[in-house]
């Protein structure tokens, strides 16, 4: 969408500003009330009542729980507890929403960013790729996009190829040979622009002349990371860059793991190379099994700890186990027509690539890594909203930690007492930061 936006179009790319991509509740407005509505509600504080309360910001789900308050006897004190609760979840989205409304920029100025290259696509658009619908209220709001390629034509025949930022020599082999294979057969290659396998797919399929989308957890302008510049660049010139965050907005440790969850939908299915089993590419994998996508895995050592997401994928998840582009297209073609391709270099005669020997020994540096963030997961996730909104050096006050994280206040300062208290966060002359080591 290029020029002067209309009013439901300016509502959804307002709400990519106000709030985080995946927000259920915000979903479920959208479906019911739509985005003007909605909009209009978070910037008055609530939905206009009907009856003689001032505000009424009750979804759908607090009417189910209204009514089954009305349903018989015995449940009435456990159906008002829900309903109170609902009605707090629901005022508390409300503020964590208009939190942002400050940062939000004018019709004109989101007008702006499309004549300036960055495009919006919405639900209903004809670039929208109808696959985000299985998403339900957890689906994008828009997507902001930047690149020549049309989305919703390029993810009609795709294929997601996701690993390890540390991909070992065998991973990138094996995800570029396979990117460049099926790219040269007119598919597109879905990952999200990272270092390791994601680099290796997105450069495969260039050399081969063929489409590549890159999901960021970042705006469409922002190079991250900073050394793959060049190369995004590149995909867009080749294919396009997708995003559901706006324009300007940097990433977090969090932003990445609800960013998988499209990668997944965008694509017909999803290709692990190399992960492991505390990696955000086992993350795009569950989705892509939760979504009923074609899965699949390509196998490793099994003394590489880089391969033991990859071994769960086809041992536990019946993801199929492929070595070859042409495995891969056999398995998402419906009537497994597949013509002969190319065969990858190195390729025995009946297409197994033989693995390399990794240089990596079990244990050590990754089994620390994983271990040091144990205690990270175990947070719920308002108290990792805000820890990745922390600074690591100076600081910042809890108003602006708000901003960033997306939540109220209160909110915030709560989960930042707790933090502290857990080792995570400490107080400095600023405000808040991370505590250092």
């Amino acid at each position: 969408m290029t020029g002067q936006l209309d009013g439901e179009s300016y509502a959804r790319a307002a709400l990519t500003y106000l709030a985080e991509p995946g927000d259920l509740r915000l979903g479920a407005l959208l479906r019911t009330r739509g985005p003007v509505r909605t909009l209009q509600a978070i910037e008055a504080g609530g939905f206009a009542a009907t009856g003689s309360a001032a505000h009424d910001t009750r979804d759908e789900g607090e009417d189910h729980v209204d009514s089954a308050a009305a349903s018989g006897p015995g449940t009435d004190g456990a159906a008002a507890h829900g309903a109170a609760a609902a009605r707090a979840a629901a005022t508390r989205a409300m503020q964590r929403w208009r939190v942002r409304l400050a940062e939000l920029p004018s019709p004109d100025e989101i007008a702006g960013f499309c004549r300036a290259g960055i495009r919006l696509v919405c639900p209903g658009d004809p670039e929208w790729p109808a696959r985000l619908d299985d998403l339900g209220d957890a689906r994008p709001y828009a997507l902001w996009l930047r690149g020549s390629a049309d989305l919703r034509f390029s993810c009609l025949r795709s294929v997601a190829i996701v690993g390890s930022r540390a991909a070992t020599a065998y991973g990138s082999y094996m995800a570029s040979e396979v990117a460049a294979s099926v790219a040269a057969r007119g598919w597109a290659v879905i990952s999200g622009g990272a270092y390791g396998v994601d680099a290796a797919a997105h450069r495969g399929a260039l050399a081969a002349d063929g489409v590549t989308v890159a999901v960021l957890a970042c705006g469409v302008d922002v190079p991250y990371p900073v050394g793959h510049a060049d190369l995004l660049d590149a995909i867009a010139a080749q294919g396009v860059i997708a995003s559901e965050w706006p324009p300007g907005r940097t990433v977090t440790r969090l932003r990445f793991l609800v960013r998988n969850r499209a990668i997944a939908a965008l694509a017909a299915g999803t290709l692990v190379v190399e992960a492991g089993q505390r990696s955000g590419a086992l993350n795009t994998a569950r989705h892509a099994r939760d979504l009923g996508r074609p899965l699949m895995a390509v196998p490793g050592p099994v003394t590489s700890e880089l391969s033991a997401g990859c071994h769960t994928v086809i041992r536990d998840w019946q993801g199929m186990l492929v070595t070859s582009a042409a495995d891969v297209i056999e398995h998402m073609s419906p009537l497994g027509a597949v013509a002969a391709l190319p065969p990858v270099p190195g390729a025995a005669a009946d297409g197994h690539v033989p693995p390399y020997r990794t240089e990596d020994p079990p244990g050590t540096a990754a089994s620390r890594r994983a271990a040091a963030i144990l205690d990270r997961d175990a947070l719920d996730p308002e108290a990792k909203a805000v820890l990745d909104a922390l600074p690591v050096r100076g600081g910042m006050g809890s108003v602006k930690i708000a901003m960033r994280a997306g939540l109220d206040p209160d909110t915030v300062i709560r989960r930042l007492g707790g933090l502290a208290a857990a080792g995570f966060a400490e107080r400095c002359d600023q405000g808040w930061r991370l505590r250092r080591a």
